[in-house]
């Protein structure tokens, strides 16, 4: 089939004898509660981006760090990367607790950023004061590469500044309950509000692959968030402070909240979807290819399941389902530890392609989805030479083209060769279509309603692919054998409305992970799925749901600090299933 030939020639190149196992089947992988259970992986954006900035030797400084005891100033650091220097700059201030939101909704912030090209001068931090701060509202150009805002966590914020101005660490019991200092709520990119487009960034920048100028970003925010308890201790505390230490700077993250703006990215982006899922997949089989393990590789497997069990013992959430989920994670990791490295007995990763074998077990053996999909992220680990190359082809060209001389008949057989998912859907069931998405007026954030009871049906999104399939699978199978025969151009110049979906199908037939294949109308459908999907290919841990709508996480936990990859010593990759220390 058309995924193992994609397996195949994407790893041949491998050495070893590594021959890749056939990819997974689709109908397996882009099902919702599956993709509700993704982890990140090495090829995760900001596992991307910290590889290169250890290899590159990225070198970060502060030369303005200009923030008082009221929490309100500036901070500008600066990037040298081989490509040219970039600036994060920061603006501070301290809003009220009624003004501190996660909604897109939100006019004020505690703190607002833009990353952008060179260092900037004085005519050029006016420019950004006046702007930055101000976000959608303001204006920016394409100098800047990514603008952002957020939050700080308020308690656990407070909470380190005081113990640290006092002399001492935090609490690892406060730390662990937040795991972050401060949460963006907006991270943008990719020319919104007129900041440069991802064309630009495709040549002679270091953020060709995709998210990376904006995982830049994020990576800086959580710097900045550390500097400041720590400046903000000394401001206080003078010389009975103390620093924040190393191994709690490298722990701490930067929190996010992610809400249903982020799905329609999912279905707006096939071909770039196609491409993150389908790299994962084909270095998942190119592990599977493994014919033998060495001691090393199981060593390094071995030390990152204990890692993965403690992992799964600190993540919290109140979220019922996610709890549930957590609670069967630990228990199966514990299972499968004890059974592949026993006391007594044979080794089970001694064998022939050890690691096709015990992807398989855990895919057949009654384990729940968490622990599948940990387990196929956490084979990647040990395999850098099969798996880190394939961050390149990560990006997508996101051209859907009508071929106009293609019969309709055609257009069937591709549809029930490829949306054979899609014809499971009753198209005048109404709990199919009991959702619709739409844009709200106000800041035109995307929203989910209940067909026939909210209002906003008539600026509908074309979400429900599957429905939509299904709708015009049926139109298409009415019309007589002479009308199938004409071409699907004289075909859309009578219904025209089928043109975007009709390119669609035709476009990704080839690209089988470019659909999420569920319907996404339908009354059961959780929007959350959607969104831990995305954030895992970012990197993001510790997911915590407050909703089927949203969900709360943490990016760059575990991620080394800057003066760690000029230091020979520390492995800068090693943040899978990121853990807190066991003492301050």
């Amino acid at each position: 089939m058309a995924t193992h030939a994609e397996g195949t020639k994407s790893g041949s190149h491998r050495g070893g004898g590594v021959t890749p196992a056939p990819l997974r089947d689709p109908d397996t992988v882009m099902r919702l509660p599956r993709l509700g259970a993704m982890h990140p992986s090495r090829l995760s954006f900001l596992r991307n981006l910290i590889r290169r900035m250890g290899r590159e030797q990225w070198r970060i400084g502060c030369p303005r760090f200009d923030v008082g005891t009221d929490e309100c100033g500036e901070a500008v650091y600066t990037v040298d990367t081989p490509q040219g220097r970039y600036s994060f700059v920061v603006f501070a201030q301290l809003i009220p607790e009624a003004a501190r939101t996660d909604r897109v909704i939100a006019e004020r912030w505690d703190y607002t950023f833009a990353l952008t090209e060179g260092e900037p001068d004085a005519a050029h931090m006016a420019r950004l004061r006046a702007n930055v701060p101000r976000q959608e509202a303001g204006r920016v150009t394409s100098r800047e590469l990514v603008l952002a805002r957020g939050n700080k966590s308020v308690r656990l914020f407070d909470h380190m500044v005081a113990q640290l101005a006092a002399g001492r660490q935090p609490a690892i019991a406060e730390v662990t309950e937040v795991g972050y200092l401060m949460r963006t709520t907006a991270v943008y990119g990719n020319g919104k509000f007129g900041l440069a487009d991802y064309a630009r960034l495709r040549d002679g920048t270091p953020f060709h692959r995709p998210f990376a100028a904006q995982m830049l970003a994020v990576y800086l925010a959580r710097l900045f968030s550390l500097d400041l308890v720590d400046h903000l201790a000394w401001r206080h505390g003078g010389s009975a402070a103390t620093r924040l230490s190393a191994p709690l700077r490298r722990a701490v993250g930067v929190g996010n909240a992610t809400g249903l703006g982020m799905a329609p990215f999912i279905v707006s982006h096939p071909e770039l979807m196609h491409a993150w899922v389908n790299a994962r997949e084909t270095a998942i089989a190119r592990v599977k290819g493994v014919p033998r393990a060495q001691r090393p590789r199981v060593r390094h497997f071995r030390a990152l399941l204990e890692r993965a069990i403690a992992h799964a013992d600190q993540w919290w959430t109140a979220d019922a389902a996610q709890h549930a989920a957590i609670c069967a994670l630990r228990r199966e990791l514990r299972e499968i530890a004890g059974s592949l490295f026993p006391a007594r007995g044979a080794d089970p990763l001694a064998g022939a392609y050890p690691w096709r074998a015990f992807a398989e077990r855990v895919m057949r053996g009654g384990f729940s989805l968490e622990t599948q999909e940990l387990m196929h992220s956490l084979i990647l680990e040990p395999y850098p030479d099969l798996a880190d190359d394939l961050a390149d082809t990560m990006a997508a060209d996101e051209t859907a083209r009508v071929h106009a001389a293609e019969p309709l008949r055609a257009v069937i057989a591709r549809i029930e060769s490829g949306y054979a998912w899609a014809l499971r859907i009753d198209p005048d069931d109404p709990a199919e279509a009991h959702y619709f998405w739409y844009r709200a007026v106000e800041k035109e954030e995307p929203r989910l309603g209940t067909r026939h009871g909210d209002p906003g049906a008539a600026r509908e999104m074309p979400i429900g692919v599957g429905h939509a399939v299904a709708r015009l699978h049926r139109e298409l199978a009415a019309l007589s054998a002479a009308e199938l025969a004409r071409p699907v151009g004289e075909f859309l110049m009578h219904r025209p409305e089928h043109r975007a979906l009709i390119a669609r199908i035709q476009t990704l037939s080839a690209k089988p992970y470019a659909e999420v294949r569920d319907n996404l109308l339908h009354r059961d459908m959780r929007p959350v799925d959607l969104l831990r999907f995305k954030l895992a290919f970012f990197g993001a841990v510790r997911f915590d749901p407050k909703s089927d709508r949203w969900t709360r996480i943490t990016l760059f936990s575990g991620a080394p600090l800057p003066a760690d990859f000029a230091d020979p010593r520390i492995d800068c990759d090693d943040s899978f299933a990121p853990t807190w220390p066991a003492t301050p």
